[in-house]
């Protein structure tokens, strides 16, 4: 190997200016571009996702409850696809006609709001095992009374059949917001959930794939720049 003498003239190294690379900034600005687009997708669906869970609590925290409206017995004052907000009952003193009351009729499986239009005390009935119903009589023989309600729908033109034990009664009307059923409805099913919760996920995926495609490019760029080096290392040595 020879070396290059002092008195020699200085090795001036010949070599072709690396041309700029306009793209590289450009790339930069792209990538940073596609990672803030990647996190607003997730921050939005984790904040959809936490709104739907944290609205219900917050009134059941309130001791209220959130109902979607599916008729329009009561129309106008809330029609279907409304939300009303119900707090329980407590006693009997609380009803009083003129009151919007949510309650399961007897004999039925969901759940009805209309208008109190009346109060009785009637007899307790209970079913004697063969589907037919009978009063529940006290000690001495009589009849056990207990507080019913007559309701009717505003928009219908005559009362309910049947009058409702106040044990039936879920709850009162509080308040109306119009139009929130829709939203409340699709947000709670399983199709709404996974527009929330999916591109979330692949967005962060799709973050984690392009931090790896990073840091193998950012490990390719410092091999090839101690090749270089090595490079001209080598060319001063020799002659």
């Amino acid at each position: 190997m020879r070396t290059q003498r002092p008195d020699a003239e200085p090795f001036v190294e010949r070599r072709a200016a690396r041309p700029d690379v306009p793209t590289a900034g450009r790339d930069r600005r792209v990538r940073q571009a596609v990672s803030a687009l990647l996190w607003t997708v997730v921050v939005g669906g984790v904040l959809a996702y936490a709104v739907t869970l944290l609205v219900p609590s917050w009134y059941q925290l309130q001791g209220e409850r959130l109902l979607v409206v599916t008729s329009g017995s009561m129309a106008p004052r809330f029609v279907e696809g409304d939300v009303v907000v119900l707090r329980s009952v407590r006693d009997a003193s609380e009803l009083k006609p003129g009151l919007i009351v949510t309650f399961q009729p007897v004999g039925g499986t969901s759940l009805v709001t209309h208008r109190i239009v009346s109060l009785h005390r009637l007899p307790a009935m209970q079913d004697d095992g063969t589907g037919r119903m009978e009063p529940v009589l006290d000690g001495s023989g009589e009849p056990v009374l207990q507080p019913y309600l007559r309701t009717q729908g505003d928009a219908n033109p005559e009362p309910d059949p049947n009058a409702t034990p106040l044990e039936r009664v879920r709850g009162v009307l509080l308040r109306v917001h119009h139009g929130w059923g829709d939203t409340l409805v699709w947000a709670t099913s399983s199709a709404g959930r996974a527009v929330m919760l999916v591109p979330p996920l692949l967005a962060l995926a799709t973050l984690e794939v392009l931090s790896v495609l990073d840091a193998r490019r950012r490990r390719r760029t410092r091999g090839g720049r101690r090749t270089a080096d090595d490079r001209r290392v080598d060319a001063l040595l020799l002659d």
